[in-house]
């Protein structure tokens, strides 16, 4: 908005100019969104605990965690006003691929609003129903597929995905590709919200995981670190590198409250939305692939998960009654149950992020 509204002006007043830069809009979006969580939490904050918006705590959860019962909950939205402002604000609203990011962001958004307000307003136990949600982000994804076949940028690659550790080799995957992206959209959503079961931890990791994907963007979106780097040149894609600093502002500006203990958590507003804004980012920079080391923790948490589930029914079938795997999943829960204080399982967890979010950079100079 400012973008356009501004940088026309710069042959009348020179320091203007500054709007043509993506890094200073970056930086403008970034401290936006972080003054944006400090001046609206604490007000959501309070509307939340008025209205007696909490947190339920299941009673199979560990002990722990049932001194945050009444927590408010649905943080969410400070984390959705606080991106979507300043990128409306500093990008270029014309930019396909920050249409995109928006509507994917406020799409989940809005799921994980119906959900969130299900359970904690309207006391249903399961909030919204799964089949649902998941009718929700098939939607997503097929829309975002009918949108990139029909964009120019993506002409020549639009079903194409990059390899790590290849050097100039992108696979293509052809009619499967809608389908492709339908099972990005929907793993990575639901596994930030399987993440999202400590005080902070999916919120410093998706801040480690899209600070990744700002650099990636930044430097598709230049042909000479695009050229340097042997990765896809995508004309455009510096834009969302604006996404990427505003969505970290906002998730460190959450962090000031989502911190243990915890003033507030996400609940799936934030969860459901942050993921398939991350999965989304993979689709756009053609790194679905490396969205796997990207979100090395995520895909852990998931594992783990589907371990437990499937080791559960393999003994049950086996020895008449199901046996754990864990102590309990998602895999931050065991970790809690084996005598780890829940800061310690957090700060871990995010040290894991920043080595899997180096891991990933790297793989650009080895190929």
């Amino acid at each position: 908005m400012l973008y356009e509204l501004l940088l026309p002006l710069k042959t009348y007043y020179s320091p203007l100019n500054l709007f043509q830069y993506i890094t200073f809009r970056s930086a403008s979006a970034a401290i936006v969104a972080l003054f944006i969580s400090f001046l609206i939490g604490p007000w959501i904050i309070h509307k939340l605990r008025f209205h007696q918006i909490g947190e339920e705590i299941r009673s199979s959860g560990p002990e722990s965690h049932l001194v945050k019962k009444g927590t408010p909950t649905m943080g969410g939205i400070i984390i959705l006003g606080s991106v979507i402002l300043p990128t409306l604000l500093f990008a270029d609203l014309s930019n396909t691929f920050i249409q995109i990011i928006l509507l994917s962001l406020i799409w989940m958004g809005i799921i994980g609003f119906l959900d969130d307000y299900l359970k904690v307003v309207k006391k249903f136990e399961k909030g919204l129903i799964g089949k649902y949600k998941l009718i929700g982000q098939i939607s997503l994804g097929v829309v975002i597929s009918f949108w990139l076949y029909n964009t120019s940028e993506y002409q020549d690659v639009v079903s194409s995905t990059s390899i790590p550790f290849l050097k100039n080799y992108e696979i293509d995957f052809g009619l499967f590709y809608p389908l492709i992206i339908i099972l990005v959209i929907t793993g990575t959503s639901n596994a930030v919200n399987l993440t999202d079961g400590l005080d902070g931890l999916a919120t410093g990791l998706v801040a480690i995981a899209t600070l990744v994907f700002g650099a990636i963007a930044y430097a598709s979106g230049r042909f000479d670190y695009s050229d340097y780097l042997n990765i896809l040149y995508l004309p455009g894609t510096g834009e969302l590198f604006i996404f990427c600093m505003a969505l970290i502002g906002a998730s460190i500006g959450f962090l000031w409250y989502n911190a243990n203990p915890a003033k507030i958590f996400m609940g799936d507003t934030g969860s459901l939305s942050m993921g398939a804004a991350l999965g989304t980012l993979a689709i756009l920079l053609k790194k679905e692939i490396l969205l796997i080391i990207i979100g090395g923790v995520f895909v852990i948490e998931s594992l783990s998960v589907i371990i437990q589930v499937g080791y559960f029914k393999y003994s049950k079938h086996k020895y008449g009654e199901g046996r754990k795997f864990f102590k309990m999943a998602p895999l931050h829960h065991h970790f809690e149950l084996s005598g780890w204080h829940e800061n310690h399982v957090v700060v871990r967890f995010w040290i894991i992020g920043i080595i899997f979010a180096l891991l990933s950079l790297t793989t650009f100079k080895i190929q």
